[in-house]
């Protein structure tokens, strides 16, 4: 029995960091991390080294060597590795795997030869794939279900937020080093020697910490059979091969790979050629990373009212840009913060990308699209970082006469990453032209609208030889009436002219509106209601106001979209830019051009009703003055398309007002000495 109210099996679980164990597996997986980014660094760099006196293509070819190492055991041995994890003791796997890497990583600086730094490479790599999935498995078993998107989020943090940190590490150790090599003579190791034994110390620490934890799990999930990475590519083109949007996403996230992969081949040689040594390429590689990281999280709120499907390709074509202007310019100091901008390019790509994946692709097939992506993923890194050190090498070093005794250096590096920046802006475009969602509306209005916090919203297209106008005005103030001997005045110039009103203009509209004006339902919510509003006046533009239009019709319709800015925006309470957009996307951006607004004060219009109220008009009179202020706010924002009437002056006075006016926008002559409609009409409830 509990002292709460409640079953102890329902509280909420304690956070997940509080628990012991999965807190020991989170510090060696941070750990593991730690030691795994800095083991790029410093591997590529010690490579760089022991190839230096070979010359520059010997060089930029021993780079690829290391990252063809590094991903072709993950190409061929994944599958095998998954299975592993469920058929063996995960706690001993983990254990001898760090032990392991322990020992290869160590040996690297102790060995020194470059063919030692292969061989030790693809094993490491081996053993990776082994660690991994056993850790995965873990997780699960370690934290309850409602805490493990949570503990995933943190396993997530731990993987990508130590690069960083590795590369910031490796630029101290090498300016420790270098400090050191002037000050004692007899010290001459490089500063990758020095990051490679600090790495091997990582993974030990990632072994002691796995050795010690307690209560491990030993059960499995079962045998689950992995497929090849080749059957993964097979069966993901198979499935996305006729889902165009899929496609672009695929297309734009394997190019941004490319793009990346090339930067990754050539970005140790490229820092060389700056005038950069270990400290600044350990600079660079953190910056990528600090820009991926700030794109990730930034990217997509400075933003907001961007379509995600576009700010997708323009986030890919703008990591184009950027990398092109790297290559070009020669200065490492601008480089790192081109570097910076690059990485939030990349990041903003990457989070979209992934959402987007999440929400276009069908629960069923969601989990291979994944795999398919990921499995390519591997297949163009491997490719890509195989062939650029290599494409660097063969072009070599050149430099351009500019005149006047200027020279400008183009070597390999640059020509890769002018390459690898083609590659991007191209994918950027055709993922733009596969998922574009907004192409009736121009990109740099739209790029240009966001930046200001704005939806663009285009200009209302001109009728072909009609007359659109809208009558709003508050409860009982007298614009039903109104507009109706507007319309019969028009007819009587020998005007073809279509009456109308909403909610309730249409079948579907006629639903709408009882269940939006009956009683019956006043549970209904601010947000469904403006959505009911803006459903109805889409069937009705589509379906009565453009056809009149077009034809060449006057449109006289009581109320419109000012009436949802009115009552949902001000009187609900809701962000009338939100309305605006919802009612500018459901009309087409549709404008009238007049809208007459008929002014009473809320007290007097509601006291006119005679009937029973209905949902609208039995709210408060708080309500309605929200309403009338809104609509006043928004004619003295657009005096040129409003013309507001004194609702308190007489019938003829107010028809006499409205027919100046429309007089003056008329598409053809109108006789000027014209009586206003006169004698007495049976008021029409508003």
């Amino acid at each position: 029995m509990t002292t709460s109210g409640r079953p102890a099996s329902r509280r909420k679980s304690a956070h997940v960091l509080a628990n012991p164990q999965f807190r020991r597996l989170w510090t060696a997986m941070g750990v593991c991390s730690l030691g795994d980014w800095l083991n790029i660094i410093a591997v590529t760099a010690f490579a760089a080294f022991l190839t230096r006196q070979s010359g520059y293509q010997a060089q930029s070819l021993a780079i690829g060597g290391v990252f063809v190492a590094k991903l072709l055991p993950a190409i061929l041995l994944a599958p095998l590795a998954g299975v592993f994890a469920d058929r063996f003791d995960r706690r001993l796997t983990m254990f001898t795997a760090d032990l392991l890497r322990w020992a290869l990583v160590l040996s690297i600086p102790l060995v020194g030869s470059y063919q030692w730094i292969i061989i030790a490479t693809l094993l490491v790599e081996c053993v990776n794939l082994f660690w991994v999935p056993a850790k995965d498995a873990t997780v699960p078993n370690l934290v309850p279900r409602e805490r493990l998107e949570e503990a995933n989020q943190l396993g997530l943090l731990v993987t990508y937020g130590t690069a960083p940190v590795a590369a910031g590490l490796f630029a101290l150790l090498s300016v420790v080093v270098d400090f050191l090599g002037r000050t004692a003579s007899g010290l001459t190791w490089e500063p990758a020697r020095l990051a490679l034994v600090v790495n091997a110390v990582a993974y030990l620490v990632s072994a002691f910490l796995i050795f010690t934890m307690r209560g491990f799990p030993r059960g499995h999930a079962g045998t689950v059979a992995v497929p090849s990475v080749l059957r993964q590519v097979v069966d993901g083109w198979r499935y996305i091969g006729g889902r165009r949007v899929v496609r672009g996403l695929v297309i734009g996230m394997l190019g941004a790979f490319a793009a990346g992969g090339a930067v990754i081949g050539v970005a140790k040689l490229y820092v060389v050629t700056l005038g950069g040594g270990d400290a600044a390429y350990g600079t660079v590689f953190a910056a990528v990373f600090a820009g991926m990281a700030g794109g990730i999280v930034l990217g997509p709120r400075l933003l907001r009212q961007l379509s995600r499907r576009r700010l997708f390709g323009l986030a890919i074509v703008a990591a184009g840009v950027v990398l092109a202007a790297s290559a070009l310019i020669q200065n490492l100091a601008i480089v790192v913060m081109l570097v910076v901008v690059l990485g939030a390019c990349a990041g903003t790509a990457w989070i979209i990308g992934y959402t987007l994946i999440g929400l276009e692709v069908e629960d069923a097939i969601r989990g291979r699209t994944f795999s398919f992506l990921q499995a390519m993923a591997r297949v163009t890194l491997l490719l890509v970082v195989a062939a650029a050190p290599a494409l660097a090498g063969l072009f070599g070093r050149h430099s351009l006469s500019l005149g006047g005794g200027l020279q400008y250096a183009f070597d390999g590096p640059s020509v890769v990453m002018l390459a690898g920046a083609l590659v991007a802006v191209v994918v950027g475009v055709l993922a733009l032209r596969h998922m574009d969602d907004r192409r009736e509306v121009p990109l740099r209005s739209d790029v240009l609208a966001a930046l200001r916090g704005e939806r663009y919203v285009p200009e209302a297209t001109e009728h072909a030889h009609g007359m659109f106008i809208a009558f709003e005005g508050g409860e009982g103030s007298g614009k039903t009436t109104q507009s109706r001997l507007v319309a019969i005045w028009l007819r009587d110039q020998g005007f073809d002219v279509v009456q109308t009103r909403e909610p309730g203009a249409t079948k579907v509209g006629m639903r709408l509106r009882a269940i939006l004006l009956d009683a019956v339902h006043q549970g209904l919510s601010a947000r469904a209601e403006a959505l009911l509003y803006a459903a109805d006046r889409a069937e009705h533009v589509e379906k009565v106001i453009r056809p009149a239009l077009e034809r060449g019709a006057v449109v006289v319709c009581d109320r419109y979209i000012d009436s949802s800015l009115a009552y949902q925006g001000a009187g609900r309470e809701i962000d009338s830019r939100d309305v605006a957009t919802v009612n500018a996307w459901a009309t087409g951006a549709l404008v009238p051009d007049l809208t007459v607004l008929i002014d009473v004060p809320p007290a007097t219009g509601l006291a006119r009703l005679a009937s029973p109220a209905d949902r609208i008009e039995s709210e408060p009179l708080e309500f309605h003055e929200r309403v009338r202020r809104e609509f006043r706010a928004l004619a003295a924002a657009e005096p040129e398309r409003y013309l507001v009437v004194d609702g308190l002056a007489g019938q003829q006075e107010i028809s006499r007002a409205i027919q100046d006016r429309i007089r003056e926008i008329l598409p053809d002559p109108v006789p000027q000495e014209t009586e206003a409609i006169t004698g007495t009409m049976p008021a029409i409830r508003d």
